[in-house]
């Protein structure tokens, strides 16, 4: 088992920055790839973006391509989200979460094949 811990949301302008932080312990970080999900009021849980154990390969949602940056700090078992350009529809609760061991890279976009959650940091955009 993964325990997760988000930080770093809050209240930003449209076209401002954020950087959310996941700390991990438990599991050994290095052996699992990690993924960032958000969910709005009233909507489901959607995909943001995920990174390989390595950190070699990442992936992003389309909504997020090019503004959001996933990377990875295995001797500090923390996996980060940069979020730059932020819009309004951007607002919502972020989760990180952990890959089961069961699963593969081909779906990481899939929330059911995450087997640890954190609790989730609030991001607001302002318009």
């Amino acid at each position: 088992q993964v325990q997760l811990v988000e930080s770093g949301g809050g209240l930003v302008q449209a076209g401002g920055s954020l950087r959310l932080s996941c700390a991990a312990s438990g599991r050994t970080f290095s052996s699992y790839a990690m993924g960032w999900f958000r969910q709005a009021p009233g909507k489901e849980r959607e995909f943001v973006s995920a990174i390989t154990s390595s950190g070699y390969s990442t992936a992003y949602a389309d909504s997020v391509k090019g503004r959001f940056t996933i990377s990875r700090d295995n001797a500090k078992n923390t996996v980060y989200l940069q979020m730059n350009s932020l819009k309004p529809e951007d607002t919502a609760v972020y989760y990180c979460a952990a890959l089961g061991r069961g699963s593969s890279w081909y779906k990481v976009r899939l929330p059911f094949e995450y087997d640890d959650w954190g609790q989730g940091t609030q991001v607001t955009v302002s318009s």
